[in-house]
């Protein structure tokens, strides 16, 4: 797939990573970290919705909730949608990537400037680590697993998520890309999570811009007896068309239904 680019808005190197912004021909703004795509304007509501969705509604009354990433503050706006939610805390690593997305992204980035939001910079595995028993749902909304993110795709993360959340709570973390092409690395990554978590699932999202026009999901929870494949909590279809372009009840419960080649690595 190749994106024509009509003219690049920002382009610089953070302290962490290269950060290039660029307006292309049909998909509105990209923003773009290490020569990888993180978010088109076109699509990435079917990734900053699941995400966050699949999460938030697996969970009786989500109040705190903790964003690792998601600098771009798709999320962010997603998380906020739900009435319950008190606080909602982002941190990430990278001040480049909010300040950046504020500018260029705005539709994304209104997730800051709601009263309920909070943002930390800095790196998310050390301020998990003063956190124990504080959050509802955690999202980790992180660039691929190599370079800033390598360490949000390993156990010990893991561990501190699960100690992080409160009794009952839910995770939802990006899943190593899609079953076509990482199906190696997703079965490693649930076997990780099964270890930590006593539910652990994988989802997925069709998006046109991330390679193979696919992204997996690690959907977790502390609780045995949670089924994270049918939504604790829904809207009415009349909310879900106002506030949701791509997620909806139904959605929710096929995106854990998986092709018999992925189902057979990633079962029990």
């Amino acid at each position: 797939m190749t994106l024509k680019v009509n003219q690049v808005l920002h382009h610089e190197k953070s302290k962490y990573q290269d950060v290039l912004v660029f307006e292309s021909s049909n998909h509105g703004t990209v923003l773009v970290l290490d020569n990888v795509i993180q978010c088109t304007e076109r699509d990435e509501f079917s990734y900053q919705e699941m995400i966050t969705h699949l999460a938030m509604n697996s969970h009786p009354n989500p109040k705190k909730v903790l964003v690792v990433g998601g600098g771009d503050g798709g999320v962010l706006r997603e998380v906020v949608k739900h009435e319950s939610v008190e606080k909602a805390i982002l941190c990430d690593i990278d001040e480049a990537v909010p300040r950046v997305s504020k500018k260029y992204l705005p539709a994304m980035a209104v997730g800051f400037e709601h009263p309920s939001t909070e943002t930390f910079i800095g790196d998310g595995f050390k301020f998990l680590a003063d956190r124990k028993n504080e959050f509802d749902v955690i999202i980790t909304d992180s660039s691929d697993p190599e370079g800033p993110a390598e360490s949000l795709f390993q156990k010990p993360y893991f561990q501190l998520l699960h100690d992080a959340l409160r009794e009952g709570g839910v995770i939802t973390t990006q899943g190593s890309e899609n079953q076509w092409l990482h199906l190696p690395l997703i079965e490693q990554l649930r076997k990780d999570c099964k270890s930590v978590f006593a539910v652990a699932e994988y989802a997925y999202t069709t998006i046109p811009t991330y390679p193979s026009g696919q992204i997996g999901f690690m959907v977790c929870c502390k609780d045995p007896q949670r089924d994270l494949k049918k939504p604790l909590r829904s809207w009415t279809p009349e909310e879900e068309d106002k506030l949701c372009r791509y997620y909806n009840k139904q959605i929710h419960e096929a995106s854990f239904i998986l092709p018999t080649f992925a189902r057979k690595k990633l079962q029990d």
